[in-house]
């Protein structure tokens, strides 16, 4: 059992959508005392830099949640970008940790880690029997090379680093940049676009028939602070949150909460990437960590977060 409480908290990455729901997660502990430090005061990518200014900043915890993110788009589109910017952001934060002296450090990696075509719900021995979704197989490979060194440092070391990887979130400070937003985000701004422009039609890509399973980013928090205090192994463990439902289906209910009369068409030239992606959590869920999400309420929650948070919107 690792205590939190007292302790010197380092989140990696705070201003991302899950960062942020992390430090609001740590802040409601007793006694935690957070460490963090934006963009403009610390290039994550800069291995001397981060070095030097964790063994400064001295702190006992580090949640690794920092990461260039985005969606099939952005992937495909930058494939460069998104293997050699995360490579360097694991290098730099994980090195940066140990030399620092950390207790414990958990590294968030990403369900896209396994095989396009896993066996459904995906266990955690799934990873590397199989080959990877090609269009976002430069982001799987670099969370899954953060997975291999937390792993490294646990056997040559002794550390105690441990990987979770989440399923597709979603909630407030999520990107609605349609350039590198993910699905979710991506329906509820063209949705209400199409709403406020007085349009009939929302285009999805695909055919829009895979299966997601979707969780709120505050429920990923808690599971992680979870993890922090009760699990160490090598190795990733699953969090999920057992709700799935059909790309489709997930434009109907954004559809539903915006409040939008359209019908969608379907963009058949673009790709549908994996056909299915359930998390098999049941790790997880025999440490005593379990879901609660209405997802319908969630939804509703993240439309109102979009209303105050992208100008456009409003």
């Amino acid at each position: 059992m690792t205590t939190l409480d007292g302790k010197r908290i380092w989140v990696a990455g705070h201003r991302g959508m899950v960062g942020k729901a992390l430090v609001e997660r740590l802040a409601s502990i007793p006694g935690v005392s957070l460490i963090l430090a934006g963009h403009d005061e610390l290039d994550l990518r800069d291995y001397t830099a981060t070095r030097q200014w964790v063994k400064a900043q001295r702190p006992d915890l580090a949640f690794i949640a920092a990461a260039r993110v985005g969606g099939i788009l952005a992937n495909d589109t930058y494939p460069v970008d998104f293997l050699e910017d995360n490579l360097r952001i694991e290098l730099a934060t994980i090195r940066a940790a140990f030399d620092a002296g950390v207790e414990k450090l958990l590294f968030l990696g990403s369900s896209c880690i396994y095989p396009k075509l896993a066996p459904q719900p995906i266990r955690e021995d799934s990873l590397l029997t199989a080959p990877l979704e090609p269009t976002n197989q430069w982001y799987a490979i670099a969370k899954i090379a953060g997975i291999a060194l937390c792993d490294a440092f646990r056997k040559q070391h002794g550390a105690s680093f441990i990987s979770a990887m989440p399923t597709n979130l979603f909630g407030p400070g999520d990107s609605y940049d349609l350039t590198n937003s993910h699905v979710l985000a991506a329906a509820i701004r063209k949705i209400h676009a199409a709403k406020a422009g007085g349009n009939g039609t929302v285009t999805i890509w695909g055919s829009g028939t895979p299966l997601r399973e979707f969780m709120h980013v505050r429920e990923v928090a808690d599971a992680l602070v979870f993890l922090m205090e009760r699990y160490d192994e090598a190795g990733p463990i699953n969090v999920g949150s057992g709700f799935e439902i059909s790309i489709l289906g997930l434009y109907e209910a954004v559809r539903e909460v915006v409040g939008w009369q359209g019908d969608f068409q379907f963009d058949l030239s673009k790709p549908d990437g994996t056909p299915r992606k359930l998390m098999n959590s049941q790790r997880l869920h025999d440490l005593g960590w379990h879901s609660q999400m209405d997802f319908r309420a969630a939804l509703a929650e993240t439309y109102q977060s979009f209303l105050s948070e992208w100008p456009a919107a409003r």
